[in-house]
């Protein structure tokens, strides 16, 4: 995300009308977007930032190519890809397919599917940093001083003097900043050094839930799209 929390996009095209109808569409979005004229270029960018949605015109040579490169490896949360192309889907990897001739109408469309799919993955992914510290519950009974560092849709990270294992069950009591206290049931995932543990959510109550729901979706604002996502 940029600084003013706008989905960034790379556009991968040489072609500049393309770019002239698709642009205003991303701007009306909220979509930051960064022009490359190559494949190689892109690739680059795409390991040293953020990017949430890729355009790749595929009639561009080295575009099939990037596609596998992108799949393939690479460190970065995996964008949306929207593929530009005046064959028939499907088209291997897109998420989105935009069939050329392409026209304001049918680009507005497209992209509108792609940035729903981008909220998605960006409230899934999203993590909100807390440094609370709980009395955790483990499943033998014992009592354990963690800290939740961070909380998102999916689990939350700890930090804990004492040993955790993967697989451990901790309940414990945690209030959210501004909204009640909720209770949650996590495992542990994965471990590193320094006490730090991944885990997921293996139980909320639903009335737990809902608050943590509306509390997450209250911090995981974006810039708001001119038009309707």
């Amino acid at each position: 995300m940029t600084s003013d929390m706008a989905f960034e996009c790379l556009f991968v095209s040489r072609d500049g009308g393309l770019f002239r109808t698709l642009g205003r569409i991303l701007r009306e979005l909220s979509i930051s977007t960064s022009i490359c004229l190559s494949a190689s270029t892109a690739f680059e960018l795409l390991g040293k930032g953020s990017t949430d949605l890729i355009v790749i015109d595929w009639e561009d040579a080295e575009c099939p190519e990037l596609m596998g490169r992108l799949w393939k490896g690479g460190k970065w949360r995996k964008p949306t890809v929207v593929a530009i192309s005046s064959s028939d889907p499907p088209l291997p990897g897109a998420h989105v397919v935009l069939k050329k001739p392409v026209t304001a109408e049918s680009g507005a469309k497209s992209f509108k599917d792609a940035y729903s799919r981008m909220m998605l993955d960006y409230r899934r992914y999203a993590r909100q940093a807390l440094m609370s510290p709980v009395i955790a519950t483990l499943e033998d009974g014992r009592a354990m001083s963690v800290t939740v560092t961070d909380i998102g849709d999916g689990g939350v990270g700890l930090s804990s003097k004492e040993k955790l294992v993967t697989g451990d069950v901790l309940s414990f009591r945690l209030r959210l900043p501004g909204a009640r206290e909720i209770l949650v049931q996590v495992r542990v995932l994965w471990t590193r050094e320094y006490g730090r543990a991944g885990c997921e959510f293996l139980r909320i109550p639903p009335v737990d839930l809902v608050i943590l729901h509306d509390w997450l979706k209250a911090k995981c604002q974006v810039k708001k799209p001119l038009i309707a996502g």
